[in-house]
This record gives structure tokens, sequence and C-alpha cells, in this order.
């Protein structure tokens, strides 16, 4: 796409969620496309509605997103970056409305139980929503003061609710990992001085130690093992595995454990080398 052309940026939500914040934070100039569900936004990439999707795959608090890592190799998308972003909660009300007469907050199953200390505090009832943006925009609908919604200070924005209080959520290290997804694979140039990160999934063959063995590479050309996760095959008698290794093809100790990898699966997938966000380095 040429450099004059806005890009369109799918994400998985309404607008104002994190992951919409994700996209304009990368991409500020860009224009971002709300999906439905991450198929729709894998989808809108292959067919050539959107240039790139920003999808997230790990939180540090609810763990793995479901579903991502199935439909990656499915899509046949490349990762062609990362980003982190820490989610900041606000809790949010109608215009005029007070935090003293709030009695129900709305939002996503995994925001809620994140900020439970202010909604045990003010004593709101829950209510589970799709998601954290789709919550601010029900609490716009519904025009009630008593109800509140807790989301990003974007989705406050978007649906012209005020900000009652930011920060609300338990828990100071809660981020999130986006990785930025391309219909073209685009392998981040080699720079000896700069960190990378190379993403794959592979299929272990169905004999006795086999992942044992499929690993035993990284260790011995000392290859750093970022991410490992399984997900079960049919028959239940092997599985597939998704991985995030430190390093880039053109480095010689990847290359072996590569190499040694490969004796050991059915099949390797390579779905992107992409530089280290400078998140990881902060302490």
């Amino acid at each position: 796409m040429a450099n004059n052309v806005k890009k369109i940026i799918a994400f998985q939500g309404s607008m104002g969620a994190y992951s919409d914040l994700a996209c304009r934070e990368v991409f500020p100039d860009a224009e971002t496309l709300p999906c439905e569900t991450f198929y729709k936004a894998f989808k809108a990439v292959q067919t050539e509605k959107a240039d790139l999707a920003i999808i997230p795959v790990d939180n540090t608090l609810a763990g793995r997103v479901a579903d991502v890592h199935r439909l990656m190799p499915e899509s046949k998308l490349h990762i062609i970056g990362e980003t982190f972003l820490p989610i900041r909660h606000a809790l949010m009300g109608i215009k005029g409305a007070k935090i003293e007469n709030l009695t129900d907050v709305h939002s996503h199953l995994h925001a809620l139980p994140q900020c439970e200390k202010i909604i045990t505090q003010l004593g709101l009832k829950q209510h589970v929503r799709a998601d954290t943006a789709g919550a601010a925009r029900d609490i716009a609908e519904i025009n009630n003061p008593t109800q509140a919604a807790i989301g990003s200070t974007l989705a406050a924005k978007i649906y012209g609710l005020d900000i009652l209080q930011e920060d609300v959520q338990d828990a100071d290290h809660n981020t999130t990992r986006f990785l930025i997804l391309s219909r073209e694979s685009h392998v981040a140039k080699f720079d000896k001085n700069t960190d990378y990160i190379t993403s794959f999934i592979f299929d272990v063959r169905n004999i006795p130690a086999s992942l044992y063995k499929a690993l035993g590479g990284f260790a011995t050309n000392n290859v750093n093992m970022i991410k490992l996760e399984s997900y079960i095959g049919e028959k239940f008698q092997t599985a597939q595995f998704y991985a995030d290794v430190v390093g880039h093809p053109e480095d010689r100790p990847l290359q072996l454990a590569m190499e040694e990898l490969g004796f050991f699966t059915k099949e390797v997938t390579l779905l992107g080398t992409y530089e280290a966000h400078p998140y990881r380095k902060e302490k």
C-alpha cells in the first residue's frame, strides 16, 4: 500500500476497546476497523478490507486470549511486530452522574474482577458485557445515572461519558501483549545489536519423548524460549505447539536449534520474525 494512503487496522471489539487503543497508539494516523469477532478481524486482512490487524494474545492477569493462536496458522497471516498496552481501567457514567449514586456496573468478563476493590467498595451489582467499549456504549444508550461502565478513557470520549474515577484496576502490572498481523511476510532486517522475537508453530511426531527431543536444540544452542503453548491434535495423541524464541533466523544458534527441531517434528510453520518491543526491557 502506498505510503500516502491511510492504512486501515482491524481489531476485535467495538470502537473504544483496548484493542482500538492499541491500534491508535501504534498507528496514530490510521483508520481503525472494529470487528465483531477475532475471525472477522483476521478475515478483514485476508480480504484486503484492512491492511493489518492488531490482536491481543496474552494478558498478565487473564492469561492467554482464547482462539487467537488457533486462528493464526489457519489465516496464513504473518506476524510483523508486537506491542504492549498497560490496561488502565476507568469508571464512567453518563453526563452528570455521581459516583455515590451508582448501583450497577457493566464491563467485560475479565475487566470486572480486575476492579474488584472499587466494585466492592461501592457495592455495585455486576453485569457482564461482550467487551468494555460495548459496555460504555450501552451505558450511553441506557442514559441512567445509576449505571456505570468500566473501560478505557477512549471509550468514555467516544460515547460521551463522564469519567468518574480513573485507574480503578486492582493491579498496576495489568498489561496486554498484542501482535501485528499482515498478509505479506516481512522478516525484520538482521542487526546484531537488536533483539528479535521469532514465532513459529510445530507439530511433534507421535513418538516417546518427542517434545523433549524437539526442544533440546534450543537448550544446547543457548536460545531463550520465552513462550511455549500446546494445542491438542486430532484423536488426542499428538499436539501442536506455539513458541516464541529470542533470536533472528540469521543467528547461527537459532539456525542450529531450528534444524534440530525439524528432526523431531512433522511440520514447522514460521509465523514471523520481528523486533522485540522496548517494553520487554523495562523493569
